[in-house]
């Protein structure tokens, strides 16, 4: 039975990814800074699924938290860093106290849960919930696509120098996923601007969790510094964008290009 530690667990992904591992029956610790959020998850996931829950509340932003977190959980199997925090701050308002909590939470809490769990010994996996802001920024995120970008470098720096104590550290990057989060509220205008994509929907945590599980565990063991975009391959292109040509002078060309080439 693998015991999964997963942070940012009260609701939305990280819930989900939560309920992925419960389903297999593995041992469960969860932390949230949201404490009853996190107890309701906890007991939903105790009677569904019958498995061991702990519950360890929290604010990752805090330092000395974050660095005892996997020692309090005993020893893991899994670490899924699945904790962020999204505010929307417009460049000329942001302050130092804004820039730094989004890294304390996004970043520095990843890194000292992951040196935590390497230091506890035996092969294991990290997964880390990155983002699309990490290639891509947008207005009021610097400070958080900035912490996506470097989560994702931490996640190979991590993969690197723990690969050979046996443990794997990769990421999951969703593109955008429907989740309601009083932590981390989107307007709908917003979410129709950003959940273009081929597949024609919106995420859900589910495809997300199914990510991160297949990450930790078996099938994917040769992997390891891995960034895996589950966006709907909104990261290959934009389907709305019209021709360049328009339909008529795409299909002459076509045929002039035919004749060239015959």
């Amino acid at each position: 039975m693998r015991h999964v530690l997963v942070t940012g667990s009260a609701g939305g992904i990280g819930a989900a990814i939560a309920a992925r591992f419960a389903a297999d029956g593995a041992r469960l610790t969860l932390s949230d800074y949201r404490a009853d959020e996190l107890s309701a998850t906890a007991d939903a996931l105790r009677t569904e699924h019958g498995v061991e829950v702990a519950e360890l509340p929290g604010d990752l932003a805090d330092a000395s938290f974050a660095e005892g977190l996997v020692d309090r959980a005993g020893r893991l199997d899994v670490l899924v860093n699945a904790a962020g925090i999204y505010p929307a701050t417009p460049l000329l308002e942001m302050t130092a106290q804004a820039w730094d909590r989004v890294q304390d939470v996004n970043v520095r809490a990843a890194l000292l849960t992951t040196v935590a769990f390497g230091r506890q010994g035996g092969s294991g996996s990290v997964v880390n919930i990155s983002s699309g802001a990490a290639t891509r920024a947008r207005p009021g995120a610097a400070h958080y696509a900035t912490s996506k970008a470097a989560l994702e470098m931490l996640t190979k720096a991590c993969a690197v120098e723990l690969g050979a104590h046996g443990i794997r550290v990769n990421a999951v990057s969703p593109g955008f996923v429907t989740v309601d989060s009083p932590a981390n509220p989107v307007t709908e205008a917003y979410a129709a601007a950003v959940s273009v994509n081929p597949l024609g929907r919106r995420g859900l945590p589910v495809d997300i969790a199914e990510a991160v599980y297949w990450l930790a565990g078996e099938h994917a063991a040769w992997i390891t510094g891995a960034v895996l975009r589950v966006d709907g391959g909104s990261t290959a292109g934009a389907p709305s964008l019209p021709l360049h040509w328009d339909g008529e002078t795409a299909v002459q060309q076509g045929s002039l290009e035919g004749q060239l080439h015959a």
